[in-house]
């Protein structure tokens, strides 16, 4: 798995999970609040780079509240399209397995602490998604 050196930073120093296909389910089951970080091609994106450098900060604004998940940049179109999130970056809330909210892109230091406190006061509810893919014989993974 390769990130940008900003985002391998959150797992190397900060203790954030690597989350691929293979992954996913042991890192979104496991009790209490998720956010799987989707950063996006930071070229292309480079406020997910911003995101990368912000979420520490956003987890010690909100002490002990959730674990988080970085998302393989080789998985990030088909795991993002699970949880209907359609804008990098986005931080992906989950609770004990069930989708809770998205918070997409990039935002003012104020706005974005109230935008995951409110993100983990909300109740789960079903991922913005369309029905269930369909998948052909010999589809591609994310691998």
């Amino acid at each position: 798995m390769t990130h940008a050196p900003l985002v391998a930073r959150l797992i190397t120093d900060h203790g954030a999970t690597p989350v691929d296909a293979d992954t996913l389910a042991d890192f979104t089951e496991r009790a209490g609040d998720r956010v799987l970080f989707f950063c996006g091609d930071p070229v292309q994106f480079p406020e997910g780079l911003d995101v990368a450098v912000v979420l520490p900060e956003l987890q010690a604004a909100h002490p002990g509240r959730f674990a988080v998940g970085v998302v393989a940049r080789d998985c990030e179109e088909v795991l993002a399209r699970r949880y209907g999130s359609q804008r990098w970056p986005s931080l992906v809330f989950l609770r004990d397995g069930a989708y809770v909210t998205t918070v997409p892109g990039m935002h003012d230091w104020a706005d974005y602490v109230a935008r995951v406190g409110q993100a983990l006061a909300m109740p789960p509810s079903r991922a913005p998604t369309i029905g269930i893919p369909v998948v052909g014989a010999g589809a591609a993974t994310c691998r």
